[in-house]
């Protein structure tokens, strides 16, 4: 057995349980091995080693956990390269964790608390997202840091204490992660973009724009949205604009959900995030069928 320091990279596809249904098992399959092996393949060509296949995943080992960070947050667009007739009718996405951390190789495989660490954290992310952490992100250089948003403490099966994540916004395309890590930001023209949540509650309206900082709802004095109801926590929820996007993260005890115009079912928030787009509400503290909880309305205007 073999012990050393690696960074891990946990990535799994989202969406196959319909392509199964859409496509059937054969053809479902073989779109799924080629997607874990694309991916397989993307990682090497950054500086992996595959360790092994699982269904419709691939775990992958580095050495230079920036390459792994990088490589991981490009996914995405690797699947959408290998576009086809069944993965237009049912799209697969794919997420990642990155953990580093002392690990065992033995027979084939690889044992430690870092590979365990990245497939909770890929179990954690949503589609197209790519979570790291403390380690991975402390080896990052300060322009990759900056680049990545905070989730705070998220709790993770099998850690008895709650664990520092975040999650990369840095790759979400070609033209972000070039600008963002060479700080030429501002250097990009164009129209103005307009970029802002309206966040309404009876007589209560707040406008976050993008150049904002976050905004904490809760039932703290030092709330910028506060709520007065004992469901809701002192520090609810964070509403915050990163790399583009509008992302709402709970923190409480009893939990949020968001409720998008036009979806009957909501998102169910418990120490997650989500992003907000369009328009919807947002419950604190209660079931979605609870109609005395405290609620917000939202609109995310996108615009340039």
């Amino acid at each position: 057995m073999e012990q050393s320091v690696r960074t891990v990279v946990f990535a799994d596809l989202t969406g196959s349980t319909g392509l199964f249904e859409k496509a059937g098992n054969v053809a479902a399959t073989q779109i799924v091995t080629r997607c874990t092996h694309a991916l397989g393949r993307h990682l090497a060509t950054a500086g992996g080693r595959v360790v092994k296949y699982l269904g419709d995943g691939v775990l992958v080992l580095f050495d230079d956990t920036m390459a792994a960070v990088q490589a991981a947050a490009r996914m995405q667009e690797v699947l959408e390269e290998l576009a086809s007739v069944e993965l237009q009718r049912a799209p697969l996405g794919v997420k990642t964790g990155v953990d580093r951390g002392s690990i065992v190789e033995h027979d084939g495989d690889c044992y430690g608390d870092a590979v365990n660490v990245a497939a909770r954290l890929s179990d954690r992310a949503q589609a197209g997202e790519t979570l790291i952490g403390e380690a991975v992100f402390a080896s990052l250089p300060e322009p990759m840091r900056i680049a990545c948003h905070s989730l705070d403490r998220i709790t993770i099966k099998g850690k008895a204490e709650p664990m520092r994540v975040w999650r990369v916004d840095f790759a979400r395309s070609a033209e972000t992660t070039l600008t963002t890590l060479l700080g030429y930001q501002e250097l990009i023209d164009g129209p103005a973009l307009i970029q802002r949540i309206d966040i309404d509650r009876l007589d209560q309206h707040v406008e976050l724009h993008a150049d904002d900082g976050p905004l904490i709802i809760g039932r703290g004095e030092g709330a910028g949205f506060p709520i007065d109801d004992p469901r809701v926590s002192r520090r609810h929820a964070r509403v915050e604009w990163a790399g583009g996007q509008c992302v709402i993260t709970d923190f409480s005890s009893n939990g949020s959900w968001v409720r998008f115009a036009g979806s009957s079912a909501p998102v169910i928030l418990r120490r997650d995030s989500c992003t907000l787009y369009g328009e919807g509400e947002i419950g604190l503290g209660a079931t979605p069928d609870d109609f005395t909880a405290p609620t917000l309305g939202f609109r995310v205007i996108d615009q340039g």
